[in-house]
């Protein structure tokens, strides 16, 4: 892997990765790598501390297999594990990376060895008395140091020996220097000279307190072992366990380490499929300060990149190779990922470099030949080989190539070939399973333009280029003479070719900002239409109210059986339908005979129009619909037609009571719904429906009528005053 990550110049970036895991482990993660984008993208919803360093367990867990006794701070990384895992359970509320959390159940034996160690990993003194006293005791036995040290040095006797006043360090122990003569006030050891022949001393009463110190450390080291003895005994019975949470915290480290590199780089995941199809749009490659952003389709098998030198060839060579390798490793990268597609490739070959090696005896031709072989014991591979032709006769090379690759597109492969010769790619161009792209170059100021033109094949641009290195003028004449004029009205065909490719594709991009800027005006009309629209229907919804409000009178008079509150009502409402006014909406739509309208569900074509009203043809009937409920539509309709006029219109006298006294039961229930219709087209929500009492006959047949009613909502006899047992109240 680190061959392919080397050609691909991502060396820089595969190292800043693994920074961000917690242990140094290789890049790819085994296993569902569908199920792996899963869980990454879930995670990214989150906001979760990463997870500390941690210290690869493969040796601690050997070593308990054999019943070895682990240190404390080996003991420890367990415990950061164990200890991240609780806590990430507890951010992590949902989704199927929560699931598989789940499943790591931690033993309560496991989950207890947490108890024993402090934030900084140590064992804590509280865990048992006696090592608690004795780190009381250290404590304690380190201040009387200090106080012996300050009360010696304050001394009177001894400053006329004191060289300075620093406490100095001598073989880990503490001293002073001090001046020749000194045993006469101070009682001490010496431990070293000085280059000015100066005396480094322990005072005795500071070595006396050195020597209890190491009794009280090397007690608190029997504890310590004693504890390390009996969590390693608990560790060794839970080996299998010990082996899966490693395992599992290492994958959620691949996850972790992805979701926080993508967030702090602004990168993207691309998550590879089964097709073999490469559509790349902006990719940046990682080592470029100020990358042009890469975009190319490569749907058949064989890609050939051609045209000028030092024109990108290599690099989007690199790049396109390099989105494959992300993706299969689930690395994060800086591309589209919604106009962005990459196949799933077993193997990713790169052939870059010239393979010439002295010290092996091979020549660059014998090298590419070398590295050609092992590609024919492949299968669905992507291949990327630079500069195809290199070593050898062009012209002997592009026969060779021409049947090798035929050969290897046979074996399910994607190749990628760049070349600055045009006689391979002119062979190869006419087959179905070829794609071109050529390396386009700034006539007017000599230098390429790092971008790349599909379907041609390009230049080399080899006289222009040693014109911009400064070859004389003269010598760049004579060669492009001795080069032939039939190859040079070549190269002219092939540039015209581009310019014609160039200026299609300005044009093409010229026409769709055209309909872009169509696109805008037309979303503006229907912004402005929308929003008179919902003024029409706040207009009709405030009217509507008013009109339920007012019904709601009537209904309560027509129960009181008020004759003159009722006149009084109506001629109420009358006065406020008089004084409606309904602002007229501005309509952006205009309508002329022939035209194809929709209405509702409906479509239909205009057969005549009149000022603010249209009548439609629609599958063999005839409509009139206001204008203000059309719109345009493309459709044509079925030329045969049954003509049927419908004109719908509200009845011109409406009651909210009927009187069915007399009647037989047949014309009774003809005329009940006649008014139930007109009652329903009115907007009364309540009649009232009188049918006397009598054999209870007619009674007993509305109210049968009513139970088979789609519109009614219920019934019921209606009140005294209004009839009684002879009459019912119906809601609708």
């Amino acid at each position: 892997m680190q061959e392919i990550i080397n050609k691909l110049d991502l060396g820089n970036f595969i190292t800043t990765f693994t920074t961000f895991l917690s242990r140094n482990k290789p890049v790819f993660i085994q296993g569902d790598i569908k199920l792996h984008y899963k869980y990454i993208q879930e995670l990214s919803k989150y906001e979760f501390k990463p997870p500390p360093e941690v210290s690869n367990l493969d040796q601690n867990i050997i070593h308990l297999k054999k019943m070895g006794v682990l240190k404390l701070y080996e003991i420890y990384e367990f415990i950061k594990i164990i200890n991240y895992f609780t806590y990430i359970k507890k951010i992590l509320l949902q989704g199927d990376l929560v699931t598989w959390l789940e499943n790591i159940k931690i033993p309560q034996d496991i989950l207890d060895l947490i108890k024993y160690f402090d934030e900084k990993g140590e064992l804590r003194s509280d865990i048992d008395d006696e090592f608690l006293m004795i780190e009381n005791a250290i404590i304690k036995n380190k201040k009387n140091l200090k106080e012996s040290l300050r009360r010696i040095l304050s001394s009177q006797k001894l400053a006329p020996y004191l060289v300075d006043t620093q406490i100095h360090y001598v073989n880990s122990e503490e001293a002073l220097l001090l001046r020749g003569g000194f045993n006469h006030v101070l009682r001490g050891t010496v431990t070293g000279r000085s280059s000015a022949g100066f005396f480094y001393i322990v005072p005795e009463s500071i070595k006396k307190l050195k020597e209890k110190e190491a009794g009280y450390l090397s007690k608190k080291e029997e504890i310590k072992y004693k504890y390390e003895k009996k969590i390693s005994l608990i560790l060794s019975s839970y080996i299998k366990f010990l082996t899966f949470l490693n395992k599992e915290f290492d994958r959620f480290d691949h996850y972790q380490a992805r979701v926080f590199f993508a967030k702090q780089k602004d990168y993207n995941f691309l998550l590879p499929n089964s097709k073999k199809e490469i559509l790349i749009k902006d990719f940046k490659h990682p080592a470029l300060k100020e990358p042009k952003a890469v975009s190319i389709e490569f749907k058949k098998k064989l890609l050939f990149i051609t045209g000028v030198n030092a024109g990108g060839k290599t690099m989007l060579l690199k790049s396109i190779l390099s989105v494959a390798f992300l993706s299969k490793y689930l690395l994060p990268m800086s591309i589209n990922t919604y106009h962005s597609k990459i196949g799933s490739f077993k193997y990713i070959k790169a052939i870059l470099d010239d393979p010439q090696n002295v010290k092996n005896d091979i020549s660059t031709f014998a090298g590419r030949m070398t590295e050609f072989s092992k590609l024919f014991r492949l299968n669905g591979a992507l291949i990327g080989v630079d500069e195809v032709e290199l070593g050898t006769d062009s012209d002997e090379a592009a026969a060779l190539f021409n049947v090798m690759l035929q050969e290897l597109i046979k074996k399910d492969m994607r190749i990628i070939i760049t070349t600055h010769h045009k006689r391979l790619a002119s062979m190869m161009a006419s087959f179905d399973e070829v794609e071109l792209y050529a390396a386009l170059y700034d006539e007017k100021y000599r230098i390429p333009t790092f971008e790349f033109l599909k379907g041609t094949i390009g230049k080399s641009y080899a006289f222009e280029t040693a014109l911009r290195y400064s070859i004389p003028v003269n010598i760049v004449q004579n060669a492009k003479k001795l080069y032939g004029k039939d190859q040079e009205s070549l190269s002219d065909l092939i540039q015209k070719n581009i310019d014609l490719e160039l200026d299609l594709k300005k044009k093409t991009y010229q026409l769709k900002e055209d309909l872009d800027e169509i696109k805008k005006e037309k979303q503006k009309i229907k912004d402005i239409k929308d929003k008179s629209q919902e003024k029409l229907e706040n207009i009709i919804n405030s009217y509507e109210s008013k009109y339920r409000v007012l019904m709601s009178e009537i209904k309560k008079v027509a129960r009181e059986n008020n004759t003159k509150e009722i006149h009084r009502t109506l001629n109420k409402i009358t006065k406020i339908k008089k004084d409606i006014k309904v602002e007229k909406i501005p309509c952006n739509d205009s309508f002329k005979l022939g035209d194809f309208v929709k209405f509702g569900n409906q479509k239909g074509k205009i057969v005549s129009l009149k000022k603010s009203e249209a009548t439609l043809e629609c599958s063999g009937m005839i409509l009139r619909v206001p204008l203000s409920k059309l719109k345009h539509t493309t459709i044509i309709l079925n030329k045969e037609k049954i003509k049927t006029s419908i004109k719908h219109q509200k009845p011109n006298s409406s009651s909210i009571k009927i009187d069915l006294h007399g009647m037989r039961a047949e014309e009774a229930l003809e005329k009940l719904d006649k008014f139930l219709s007109d009652a329903l087209i009115t907007g009364y929500d309540e009649v009232l429906i009188s049918h006397g009492i009598g054999t209870g006959k007619l009674a007993y047949a509305v109210k049968e009528f009513l139970k088979i009613h789609p519109k009614i909502k219920s019934f019921e006899d209606a009140p005294i005053n209004l009839g009684g047992y002879g009459a019912t109240l119906a809601r609708l």
